[in-house]
């Protein structure tokens, strides 16, 4: 027995005059029953459901759970992917911080009165005195002169001109 889907449907004869779509029921054949007047009606119409509508909405309702799904499931990895990232954000100012830090660190062991005060303390070292100061004299005789090699004709023209370039240069 096929399952029927019950519709109501309004008919008014003077706004439908064409007369395309009259229901055919048990008790209308396209004729109109002699006592009827002219007034509007409502009538039951009987259609039958087809069996393939109900698997249309049962693949429609699985289409749009799956697109659903996938939705959520991509708003899942943008939120997650956001929160490493602010992680890795707050992981970077805290070694930026502690750059700057052993950076002013660096600086002040660095310095020159740090320096000294590490020689005097943990080395024990101390400023030289003016006794302390030896001079040497050397003698001019320890002095080794090499004499100049003397030119060639080819290096003496070639110098002769680059000296005469350079005395127009300026």
């Amino acid at each position: 027995m096929a399952a029927y889907d019950f519709a109501y449907i309004f008919e008014d004869e003077d706004y439908n005059s064409s007369g395309s779509e009259i229901d055919r029921g048990p008790d209308n054949d396209n004729e109109k029953d002699n006592g009827s007047d002219d007034k509007s009606q409502i009538r039951v119409r009987h259609t039958e459901v087809r069996s393939g509508s109900v698997m249309t909405i049962i693949l429609m309702s699985a289409i749009a759970a799956i697109i659903l799904g996938l939705v959520i499931y991509s708003l899942d990895k943008r939120n997650t992917m956001y929160n490493k990232v602010a992680d890795k954000n707050h992981e970077l100012s805290l070694v930026e911080a502690d750059n700057v830090r052993l950076q002013s660190e660096l600086e002040s062991k660095v310095s020159a009165k740090a320096v000294e005060d590490y020689a005097k303390n943990v080395l024990n070292m101390q400023k030289i005195d003016s006794s302390q100061i030896t001079y040497i004299k050397t003698q001019e005789s320890d002095v080794v002169k090499i004499p100049k090699k003397e030119k060639g004709v080819k290096a003496k023209i070639k110098s002769f001109f680059e000296d005469l370039v350079e005395y127009f240069r300026g």
